[in-house]
This record gives structure tokens, C-alpha cells and sequence, in this order.
């Protein structure tokens, strides 16, 4: 099977070859692939073909259950949750890996359309789960470079700003994460083309996640992983050293 590069959004099922239990050889290897999330159909037809075990629909029903985690994120979420090692660069919110409370929440509150309190608790509930990787991993290789202006923003205000930088130079602290941040002026990035995420599973294969307005992206494809894990190379280099970058965390901190 070809892996490429793939849309995690839910998109119309193109016509092709069908298989055992009514399910077209495409939307199989996009379900594997992450291209779409298995629904009930798919996998009520699947176990029909695999002998009616109850796997598959378990395990659907896991998938639906997890409020807060946007449709589009929830596979990259399964592969986060297992990685031996996370990559991540962002140019416009911290991650949420390292978000404290306080700025997830201003986040929320302030995304439109307006989310019910029910919809912010549940992102921010899923949102910390998350966060137990960092803690709960420590075999797990995590490393962040993050633009500078990111704290400069203010999102939230002072205090949280305040208690966002206490939060980041604390897991800094852990041996399995290391935080980078990259200056403002800077002559030359390779990171211009905006966010991304790599991972590496425990098989040793990496795969990609670059995220916009209304959607995610997941990459699988081992030439276009490797075009950002190059990128990734060279931000680290363009970066401050991890001893450079605490010492500007504590300077912004200090002017706050």
C-alpha cells in the first residue's frame, strides 16, 4: 500500500474496488492510513469480515468517546499517546502540552464560533490528559521549539503570563523535555511555513501533523516526513541553546 500525505478531515468516499463486507479497498487503507476516523458502518462491516470478535466496534466506540479532541486531531492523538518521540515547533500558541489551565481556558473562551461551558470543559479535560505524557512517558523524547513572541503576547495578561512562563521553565526541568526558544530577529528560519509536530512510534516509523484554521493534516509519507524532520534539524540550530533559552524565559519573566 502507498502511504502520502493525507487529509484527516472527513471527505465524500470516491468509488473503487469493493471488498468483503461492502467496504471499497480505499476506505479501508484511508482508516489505516488516518485519512478518516472508522465509523459504526465500518466497523459493524469489518467485524463481519475479521469473525465477529467485537474489536473493531470496542474500540470504535473509544474513538467516539473522547470529547474535547477535535475529529481531524484524535488519530494524531492515538500516535502522541504512544510516540517514543514528539517533535513539535509553533508560531501561534503555546502547545498544549504546555498550556497551564488559565491560557487554555482564555483560549477557549475566546474561540469562535462561542463554545458552551460543557465544550470548554471537555477540551480542557482532554487537554490535560494529554499533559500526564510529559510526566508519565519519561522514556518518551519530547522536545519544543517555540517563538519567542509567544510569550510576549500576553495572551490572557500579565498574570497568566506570568504563571504560563513559571509553568514552561518547570517542565523544562524534566529530563526527557527539552524547550528551545527561537528569537524574534532572526535573519533566516526554516520554520516560515508554519507549525508542525513529528513523531517516531515505537516501530520506528515517523509521521508528521501540520494543523491550520479548520483542519489537521497527518503525513505518513516517509519523503515528505523527512522534508520537515530536516527543517526541524535546521530550527534547532537557528534556535537559542536550551541554556539560552531558560535564561530569556526568566528575563521576559522578570519584566513582566
Amino acid at each position: 500500500m502507498v502511504e502520502g500525505v493525507v487529509g484527516t478531515g472527513a471527505g465524500g468516499e470516491p468509488g473503487g474496488v469493493r471488498g468483503s463486507g461492502g467496504l471499497s479497498k480505499h476506505t479501508v487503507a484511508s482508516v489505516e492510513l488516518g485519512r478518516r476516523m472508522p465509523d459504526p458502518t465500518f466497523a459493524e462491516r469489518s467485524e463481519a469480515v475479521l469473525g465477529n470478535t467485537g474489536v473493531l466496534t470496542r474500540a470504535a466506540q473509544h474513538l467516539a468517546r473522547q470529547p474535547g479532541l477535535a475529529a481531524w486531531f484524535r488519530r494524531w492523538a492515538q500516535l502522541e499517546g504512544m510516540a517514543i518521540t514528539l517533535y513539535t515547533y509553533e508560531c501561534r500558541l503555546i502547545p498544549g502540552l504546555l498550556q497551564t489551565e488559565a491560557y487554555a481556558r482564555t483560549l477557549f473562551t475566546n474561540q469562535l464560533p462561542p463554545l458552551s461551558d460543557e465544550q470548554i470543559e471537555a477540551q480542557w479535560a482532554a487537554r490535560a490528559e494529554r499533559q500526564r505524557l510529559l510526566r508519565e512517558r519519561p522514556n518518551t523524547a519530547f522536545a519544543f521549539v517555540l517563538e519567542e513572541h509567544l510569550f510576549r503576547r500576553r495572551t490572557g495578561g500579565v498574570e497568566v503570563t506570568r504563571e504560563l512562563i513559571d509553568h514552561v521553565l518547570e517542565i523544562a526541568e524534566l529530563r526527557n523535555v527539552e524547550i528551545q526558544i527561537m528569537p524574534t530577529a532572526r535573519e533566516t528560519h526554516a520554520g516560515l511555513d508554519g507549525p508542525m509536530q513529528l513523531l517516531e512510534t515505537p516501530e520506528n516509523k515517523w509521521f508528521a501533523y501540520c494543523e491550520g484554521q479548520r483542519g489537521g493534516l497527518l503525513i505518513s509519507d516517509p519523503k515528505e516526513a523527512s522534508v520537515l524532520q530536516r527543517r526541524y534539524a535546521r530550527m534547532l540550530a537557528q534556535a537559542l541553546t536550551l541554556e539560552d533559552s531558560v535564561s530569556l524565559l526568566q528575563r521576559m519573566r522578570g519584566e513582566l
